[in-house]
């Protein structure tokens, strides 16, 4: 049975586990320097200050693909390793990273014609080595994507990347990272790297535990090497400036409509006439969800990121666009998600800026005297990014051998009967969110459907009682989507999921109503429609 979160913290204060590496940071990118570390055979703690997949990790367009756009900019690289990546993980977990077809309709006198946008196919399927390229007929197009504006169109082109829940990604990766013996803890604080007065070699870390109100002590670790994967915060922790480059935060807001309102069974991308960035439209949890924005993010990081009332209106510009007759109005918004993208910029101070969609999306690692941090990126190469990581920490740490780049990220699922009662596609889902766990889940409630979901009751029971949940907004935005895909962020709902994982929780009625409060208050603020629209989401 594995430690529980209060175990793994008195563990950490009695100071009788040591490290070799420690990882800032539960996004997807930390979760990956942990899972390869702890496969790598070293003693690995990885901590985060806020929940697993809090900031960027959670709040992505949920997208495991090549980044075709960014072959049209030239970033053969990044195209040709995130295409193979998105390759491997769909062959390893299959009902996590799911195929998704992709149309990019033209339309007359718009740039890229579909001659060109071929073309540019053409290398994207040899780099992948999986053609998926499609021409379409105006046609045929319709027939894909019914309802789509006719105007003027002309053709379309098809191929397949991969959509995926970031969120479930990141605690899958966390979780085979604990099978290989990591500690992993949410909701603990680096407050400060320690450092040898004379070497200024990292000796240890200063933490402090945020899981509730009231600030708790701080204790430190000793360790030699500390990875530092806190995205836009990346900064905080160096002893000294880098103006070689700066992390750009950039936000990226989407809209969750009701699939009966915009039904599309692929993804419908088009370019905003506004500023010619790619907006899709694509099937996700039985929802529909319409992304993205990108401009810059200047609020508080600490705070949750929240659409403004500019992106909403810029997104239902593009919804009324691609499908005139759907009639989509902010009335029919199920929920919304920002996220923060923490962009690595290199202009020096007096270089005109960049847009926010012309930023490269390539990663940064810099040392700092045991100190490797790492910026940029993207989900799809969070398995390259740890390696590198932790090829440059080869030279801190002799005769340490980083594991087979054949490895796999993901165990296979156990091997068990279907029961009867679920279907054959959310069967697929639950082996490949889950696993080895896949038998813990089935043991642990009801196999019923939640209410307006293909989540079963027992995997909610599961999550609460097994993945380190600590407020209610971990349980019903992170370990499970119910707060993006139902109404009101699952509301009405509520009284039965009490029921379901009040005890399980062990939180007593007065705890029950302070993070029911909690968590329907950061709903209201992040993940509904802007504070000065006329309706609520």
């Amino acid at each position: 049975m594995s430690l529980t979160r209060a175990q793994k913290l008195e563990q950490l204060r009695g100071g009788t586990a040591e490290f070799e590496i420690v990882v800032i940071g539960g996004g997807i990118t930390g979760a990956g320097v942990a899972r390869e570390a702890a496969g790598s055979g070293l003693r690995t703690l990885l901590i985060e200050q806020n929940d697993f997949s809090w900031g960027t990790s959670s709040r992505s367009s949920k997208m495991v693909h090549g980044g075709l756009r960014y072959l049209g900019s030239g970033q053969f690289n990044l195209t040709k390793d995130a295409v193979r990546e998105r390759e491997r993980l769909m062959a390893e977990a299959p009902g996590l990273i799911e195929p998704l077809r992709f149309i990019m309709p033209h339309y007359r006198k718009q740039f890229p014609g579909p001659r060109l946008f071929q073309i540019l196919l053409r290398v994207y399927d040899r780099i992948a080595r999986n053609p998926s390229r499609q021409h379409l007929s105006a046609a045929e197009t319709l027939q894909w994507v019914p309802g789509l504006a006719t105007d003027n169109l002309v053709a379309a082109s098809g191929f397949t990347d991969a959509v995926t829940d970031d969120s479930r990604l990141v605690q899958r990766v966390i979780e085979e990272a604990e099978a290989d013996g990591a500690l992993c803890l949410n909701y603990l604080k680096a407050e400060a790297i320690l450092r040898d007065g004379d070497s200024s070699r990292v000796t240890g870390i200063e933490l402090r535990d945020t899981s509730t109100s009231a600030a708790g002590q701080t204790f430190t670790i000793s360790t030699a090497l500390a990875i530092n994967a806190t995205g836009a915060w990346a900064k905080a922790l160096q002893q000294t400036g880098d103006d070689t480059f700066r992390i750009r935060p950039l936000r990226g807001s989407h809209l969750v409509l009701p699939f009966s309102r915009l039904p599309v069974s692929c993804s419908v991308s088009l370019f905003h006439p506004r500023d010619r960035r790619p907006v899709f439209a694509f099937p996700w949890q039985g929802t529909t969800v319409l992304g993205t924005t990108d401009l810059d993010h200047e609020e508080n990081l600490s705070r949750e990121p929240a659409i403004t009332r500019e992106e909403l209106d810029y997104l239902l510009e593009i919804s009324g666009t691609l499908f005139p007759a759907s009639g989509i109005t902010e009335n029919d918004i199920i929920a919304t998600w920002a996220g923060v993208r923490p962009v690595v910029s290199e202009q020096g101070k007096n270089a005109k800026p960049l847009k926010p969609s012309q930023e490269n999306r390539e990663h940064v690692i810099w040392s700092d005297n045991g100190l490797i941090s790492i910026a940029g990126g993207k989900l799809t190469t969070f398995r390259l990014i740890a390696r590198e990581v932790l090829e440059k920490a080869q030279n801190l740490m002799p005769g340490f051998s980083l594991r087979n780049n054949d490895a796999r990220v993901f165990s296979p699922p156990a091997k068990l009967v279907r029961p009867q009662t679920i279907s054959h596609r959310n069967w697929e889902r639950l082996q490949g969110f889950y696993g080895p766990a896949l038998g813990e889940i089935l043991n642990a409630g009801c196999h019923d459907t939640i209410s307006g979901s293909d989540i079963l009751w027992s995997e909610l029971a599961w999550a609460a009682a097994n993945t380190g949940v600590v407020h209610l907004d971990d349980l019903l935005l992170r370990r499970t989507r119910l707060g993006l895909i139902l109404p009101s962020g699952g509301k009405a709902l509520l009284p039965e999921i009490r029921m379901a994982c009040q005890p399980v929780l062990g939180w007593d009625d007065d705890t029950w109503e302070l993070e029911q409060s909690r968590y329907l208050g950061i709903w209201q603020a992040g993940y509904s429609l802007p504070a000065d629209s006329g309706e609520s989401a």
